[in-house]
């Protein structure tokens, strides 16, 4: 009996202990890793995920009517830029990867803005005395490249009349919708910032009287309305491109730039075109990682995983304290090239090439320790060579898929709102995407008139034997190449569902050199299912952990089973999104 006593007695502080260890759960999913969630979603006919349910309603709505998975990602877009104006909208840019299913190829769209042709370089470093362009006023402001992206992809892809595709956006802003709840945190603590910057910000009270019409942001549950927003979008609707970037929109512009000092012309709007580029790859264990080419950060993720593909990730186990520790030191050399390289290549020679080649990847893979953490300031490498953002993604019962990413960069952007006559607004906020340039004069991103900065937004996608098979993005400025690294290391490796991938716990490396020179302190923030014993040997490792919580981004995508025909959707829990399908 005292035998047995003993035990008992010894089974119960196990227990104990092991309550303590595991991280209080929702509940248990059978069959499933603790973090899942839910289930994904799958479906015959065409998919639609992003970080708010109309937008994702939209989107089905458009693919039901006949329209392509293009039509619906145009449409998903307009909504958020309504409902999520905390990450998009059409004062900022955009980017998207297609896959045709005719010719079995991907195509990639740059729509990014550039800083005006006035820009005044040397009165900026004058006024940012800091060294860093602020995130807030005129100065971080750059040409919307939205607009000209949709109108891009609606004319080489696009089914339905482009006015039918913003019609549900025009909608939901004259009748109003519901706040989300994460949409609403986030949109309080943008004009919170935006309160303690007005004096950077030129006609502040625009801002509030389109974002803060009771004196405050809107709380989950209440209605918002835009009508300004419809206004705009209906004149989009019905003229394309030339409704935003010329006639009565531009003028608007225009004239309000003029009268607060700004630098932006009509015809800075009018020179403003998107433009179709050749997306980059680099093989990952049988299949093809695709991004955007610079300006874009897109390189970044392509090197983070040439560098993890030469390693057994598969047997670290995911959230292993080598697991956690190979990404993260792949991620430290990336970033020291991303700083020193990325810049807009129509002004700047990028080493693309290079820096995913063979060699330059086995050189810079030897320089990671995995028994020690390197420097978080690590030196940028030579290839040889001289030569807050809202993610969808959408698939069509013929098989294209769309990967596009569209931000209006740090926040809801500039806090800058235009004016238009008889007292209302344009209905949307300018990016602040200038503050990503560099003011330095030797930096390859340094800031110049008509010079697109370097970008942190970045669509992805993977194929498989020459045929789709993930499109997918991870939102959130420097966590993009690392969590889309993460998340194609947890598919492929760990052999993940799409929703598994996503609900998976994630970490966020912050520090080392940035393109803008802005600074972040060094340090590794793992989310709270990553355990106590990982968390113990990356310390002694010489990782310094964070204490406070940190963005690991939101994330959706898409993948396709050729074998089935089925769509696999998954949706971020950390956001207010949803992936749904028909």
């Amino acid at each position: 009996m005292q035998n047995l006593a003993a035990a008992t007695a010894a089974a119960a502080a196990a227990s104990a202990a092991l309550l303590l260890a595991v991280p209080a759960l929702a509940g248990d999913r059978v069959g499933d890793p603790a973090f899942q969630t839910r289930s994904p979603v799958l479906a015959q006919n065409g998919m639609a995920a992003t970080a708010q349910p109309l937008a994702t309603q939209a989107a089905l709505d458009i693919l039901k009517a006949g329209g392509s998975a293009v039509d619906a990602a145009i449409a998903a877009n307009a909504v958020l830029g309504l409902v999520e104006p905390v990450g998009n909208g059409i004062g900022g840019d955009l980017f998207a990867l297609v896959w045709d299913p005719k010719t079995k190829a991907l195509a990639g769209l740059d729509a990014s803005g550039f800083a005006p042709a006035g820009t005044d370089v040397a009165a900026i470093r004058r006024r940012n005395t800091s060294g860093t362009i602020g995130p807030a006023g005129l100065d971080s402001v750059t040409v919307p490249g939205a607009v000209a992206g949709w109108d891009a992809l609606h004319r080489k892809y696009g089914k339905l009349p482009f006015a039918t595709l913003l019609q549900p956006a025009i909608r939901l802003a004259r009748e109003g919708f519901p706040v989300s709840p994460v949409i609403a945190r986030q949109w309080a603590t943008n004009l919170a910032r935006f309160e303690e910057r007005k004096s950077a910000i030129a006609r502040f009270d625009l801002a509030t009287q389109l974002y803060a019409p009771a004196g405050r942001a809107p709380g989950a549950g209440e209605i918002f309305r835009n009508p300004d927003l419809a206004d705009t979008l209906e004149i989009v609707g019905r003229d394309g491109a030339a409704g935003f970037y010329s006639g009565f929109t531009a003028a608007a512009i225009d004239t309000h730039m003029r009268s607060v000092g700004g630098s932006m012309r009509a015809g800075d709007l009018a020179a403003m075109q998107a433009e179709w580029v050749a997306p980059i790859s680099a093989p990952y264990r049988g299949h093809v990682v695709w991004q955007m080419p610079p300006a874009t950060q897109g390189v970044a993720t392509l090197q983070i995983l040439r560098m993890v593909e030469r390693f057994d990730v598969k047997s670290m186990g995911f959230g292993s304290a080598d697991h956690v520790h190979l990404m993260v030191e792949a991620k430290k050399l990336a970033f020291a090239d991303r700083a020193k390289f990325i810049a807009d290549p129509r002004l700047v020679p990028v080493p693309v090439k290079g820096l995913l080649s063979d060699a330059y990847t086995a050189e810079r893979a030897a320089l990671i320790r995995m028994d020690k953490a390197n420097p978080d300031t690590m030196p940028a490498g030579d290839p040889g060579e001289r030569s807050d953002t809202t993610y969808l993604a959408t698939a069509d019962r013929d098989g294209m898929m769309v990967s596009l990413i569209q931000s209006n960069y740090r926040g809801m952007g500039s806090g800058i709102v235009a004016a238009r006559p008889g007292g209302k607004t344009l209905g949307f906020m300018f990016q602040n995407r200038g503050a990503q340039f560099s003011l330095d004069p030797a930096a390859a991103n340094v800031i110049a008139p008509m010079k697109r900065p370097f970008h942190t937004i970045i669509p992805g996608f993977v194929t498989r034997d020459g045929d789709a098979w993930a499109a997918l993005g991870v939102m959130g400025g420097s966590m993009q190449p690392q969590g889309q690294a993460q998340v194609i290391v947890n598919m492929i490796d760990f052999g993940m569902d799409v929703q598994q991938a996503g609900d998976a716990p994630r970490f966020r490396h912050s520090g080392g050199a940035d393109p803008g020179d802005g600074v972040e302190a060094p340090a590794l923030f793992l989310e709270s299912q990553i355990s106590i014993a990982t968390r113990a040997e990356l310390q002694q490792r010489g990782h310094v952990l964070k204490s406070t919580r940190d963005d690991v981004g939101g994330y959706q995508a898409i993948r396709r089973d050729p074998v089935n025909r089925v769509y696999w959707g998954g949706s971020d829990m950390r956001k207010d999104g949803q992936a749904a399908g028909f």
